[in-house]
């Protein structure tokens, strides 16, 4: 019979508690998709101060409204730190609630970036359902996409419009927040010429430079296949070595922004970095993220001997490599 200390019940039943804040973590984006359909980040936005349930419930608008309903799901907001929960004076227990730095990102305000368009692509059930296969995958081989539905990733897109209109208007929206990012570090002021957007999907990245930095002439240049990561590491180098033929006079700059893995780093966006490359290997044969040194490998292998990496507060990191 084995004999269990105080301390191996701890570490089994503590064990035990973080599985299962695995397994229920699907919640957290099903109640910030919710959140943002009952347009609960806004109402509580527009309110000068923090804000009541009642005063919620009102901004809602509907005659149905379940008030238990949206208790519980601000309870569960409250304790997922989404959005943060005040007291007014000792006279009263009735909860007050405010946004705070995460929910500040959901509020959909024309005069601020939003990560709206983007929960709405990640908590598509189309999209979400090809995760369903990520055992297949691994097990078998072949991507998400192709085990399910027999066709690669955007084949799937090309016969699914309003997944592609969903999927499209997210991918803008999380370059919208890398460009603010990467505008925060980096000074285009100080190129010259024509700046071209290879893989730039909609052109919201080229149009917010050139908009910026009109001494620039933009170019955006996308077909589905251009983006790095979703591509093997020979079509990278086939990539590069186009585009640094395509450099007039072969002396220019090439600037990749693109995720840079840290094994074993900690700073705030090294969890989404590691996802991502899990979805990479689901949705392309090839798809991967990649380390400094894979892309060095890279690099080097394109003919491309100088690089220089800058980070940026965002998943990715901007690689300056320069053709001479």
């Amino acid at each position: 019979m084995t004999t269990f200390t105080t301390q191996d019940i701890d570490a089994m039943f503590g064990g035990l508690a973080k599985c299962l804040q695995h397994i229920y973590a699907s919640l957290d984006v099903v109640a910030i998709r919710c959140a943002l359909e009952l347009h609960i980040p806004d109402v509580i936005n527009h309110h000068d101060g923090p804000i009541t349930l009642a005063q919620i419930a009102h901004g809602i608008n509907s005659s149905s409204l379940n008030i238990e309903g949206l208790s519980r799901l601000m309870s569960f907001l409250v304790k997922r730190q989404i959005i943060d929960q005040v007291h007014q004076p000792a006279e009263t227990d009735e909860p007050l609630y405010t946004l705070n730095p995460c929910s500040k990102w959901l509020v959909q305000d024309p005069k601020t970036t939003t990560i709206a368009p983007y929960v709405m692509m990640v908590t598509n059930s189309s999209l979400r359902s090809l995760l369903g296969n990520l055992s297949k995958c691994i097990a078998q081989g072949g991507t998400t996409a192709m085990n399910a539905f027999g066709v690669d990733f955007w084949s799937f897109l090309s016969v699914n419009p309003r997944v592609n209109d969903v999927f499209n208007e997210g991918m803008a929206c999380g370059t919208r927040i890398t460009m603010d990012a990467l505008k925060s570090k980096y000074r285009f002021d100080e190129l010259k010429g024509t700046l071209v957007d290879v893989g730039g999907g909609l052109g919201a990245a080229i149009n917010d430079i050139v908009t910026a930095y009109p001494h620039l002439k933009g170019i955006n240049f996308d077909l589905p296949q251009s983006v790095l990561h979703d591509w093997s590491d020979n079509k990278c180098i086939q990539i590069l070595k186009n585009c640094r033929d395509s450099i007039p006079g072969k002396t220019g700059k090439i600037i990749i922004v693109d995720t840079i893995l840290h094994r074993g780093g900690d700073d705030a966006f090294e969890y989404t970095r590691t996802a991502h490359d899990l979805m990479m290997f689901s949705l392309f044969e090839n798809g991967k993220e990649r380390t400094e040194v894979e892309w060095k490998t890279i690099l080097n292998e394109a003919g491309f001997y100088r690089y220089n990496v800058i980070q940026i507060p965002a998943i990715e990191s901007i690689i300056e490599v320069y053709s001479d």
